[in-house]
């Protein structure tokens, strides 16, 4: 399928690793124009080195810039006034019980998993209604479903994300711009792996996989965590004019962990 992303500009926050990285991936292999964004310019410059390894021809733009602060937002949207494309993919977790997690914790996961998609929507979105076209997603998760006892502040933010999400989606409405949510499930990122094994630390990465799964993710259909490319060629469908009446939905990603039909 040709997904008609030739030079569509994109920009994926927190695309210097992990799922955000697969992403930049999978949009520049569709000839879209990606900026590859992370905090630093060293982990900025690397994945740019790697993806023009990976992707022959591949159209990327680097920026430094934390997203997760009022003055990264300012300098992302400085540095490119208008995208094509926004994925908010920029998110932090830590499992902490709830009587631990702090004011302060609360409140930084709110600043960088809600404020910072936020702020760019807030910039794009109307950019993208004057012209009447755009794609905008928020990378949320199972837990904004299924909300976590040892994450509740995570999982507070990420089910918010859906409501946001919905909210631009409604100010779409007679034009080509959509506003949609990703909900993937747990996913073979390095933080995850590494989290799986100081679960189980005893057991080979494969055997931490299986008990992970089977012990901590019962529900989950296909009894394995998802592949990072996964997440990566549902959201480079859903940024395509392909997608077009697809808008205002929150849409599973999970591997059929979450026990509902809706």
């Amino acid at each position: 399928m040709n997904l008609l992303l030739d030079n569509q500009l994109a920009l994926v926050t927190a695309s210097s690793g992990g799922i955000g990285l697969e992403i930049a991936r999978s949009l520049a292999r569709e000839g879209a124009r990606v900026i590859i964004n992370g905090r630093s310019k060293s982990s900025v410059d690397q994945a740019v080195d790697q993806l023009r390894r990976n992707v022959p021809g591949a159209k990327l733009e680097a920026l430094a810039a934390d997203n997760g602060t009022a003055e990264g937002c300012a300098a992302t949207i400085a540095a490119f006034p208008e995208v094509d494309i926004l994925v908010n993919n920029l998110g932090i977790y830590e499992a902490v019980g709830f009587f631990e997690e702090t004011d302060e914790a609360w409140l930084r996961l709110f600043e960088v998993n809600i404020l910072s998609g936020v702020r760019l929507s807030r910039h794009y979105l109307r950019r993208m209604l004057d012209k009447g076209t755009g794609r905008i997603l928020f990378v949320s998760s199972e837990s904004a479903l299924n909300p976590a006892p040892e994450m509740a502040h995570y999982s507070a933010t990420k089910t918010m994300q859906l409501s946001i999400a919905r909210s631009l989606a409604e100010l779409t409405k007679g034009t080509k711009v959509t506003v949609n949510a990703v909900l993937p499930g747990s996913t073979k990122t390095e933080g995850v792996t590494k989290f799986v094994q100081d679960i189980y630390p005893q057991s080979t990465p494969e055997e931490a996989e299986r008990e992970f799964m089977q012990k901590n993710r019962p529900t989950s259909l296909i009894e394995r965590l998802i592949r990072p490319q996964e997440i990566a060629e549902f959201v480079t469908f859903l940024s395509s004019p392909q997608s077009s009446a697809i808008n205002g939905a929150a849409l599973r990603v999970d591997g059929g962990l979450v026990r509902t039909v809706f």
